[in-house]
């Protein structure tokens, strides 16, 4: 038996995109949009985007099945955004977290607050790690969301 082990972290990552809030938040909502810039292009990726509903992001690493499950708790459209998702290698839990997004209105567009507050099990992800990985999507997001303005 191997020793186990919770590493609590919360992190906070802001962004400005020059775009309106609505514009943030339909990102986040719409399935195809959402895969272009959360899932990757070698995961499979499900969208339910309600109170309630749940998405799916699953990939390979290795020979590994990595899954991120995410289920919907709050949902206030061009506001706000709460989940909680787990993240499993294979049949193993690595992660859960609960995460809220807030979307504002700035002179220049939106400014997106993520908050997320994680419990990191056994050693099988970091805190870095995560933080590094959610600021790289939101770093795609604004890509994606920069295209479409243009």
């Amino acid at each position: 038996m191997s020793e186990q082990s919770v590493v609590h972290a919360t992190f906070i990552i802001e962004r400005e995109y020059p775009v309106a809030p609505a514009a943030v938040f339909a990102a986040w909502s719409d399935p195809a949009t959402k895969a272009r810039w959360f899932a990757g292009g070698n995961s499979d990726h499900e969208l339910d985007f309600r109170v309630g509903g749940r998405e799916v992001a699953r990939g390979a690493v290795d020979d590994t099945v990595i899954t991120f499950e995410t289920a919907y708790r709050d949902i206030v459209p061009d506001a706000r955004i709460v989940y909680t998702s787990t993240l499993s290698e294979g049949e193993v839990l690595s992660t859960v977290s609960l995460t809220t997004v807030e979307f504002a209105a700035t002179d220049s567009g939106a400014r997106l607050t993520l908050t997320e507050h994680g419990a990191y099990l056994d050693g099988r992800e970091q805190p870095s790690w995560r933080e590094q990985g959610t600021g790289d999507q939101l770093t795609a997001l604004g890509e994606v969301l920069t295209a479409a303005v243009k």
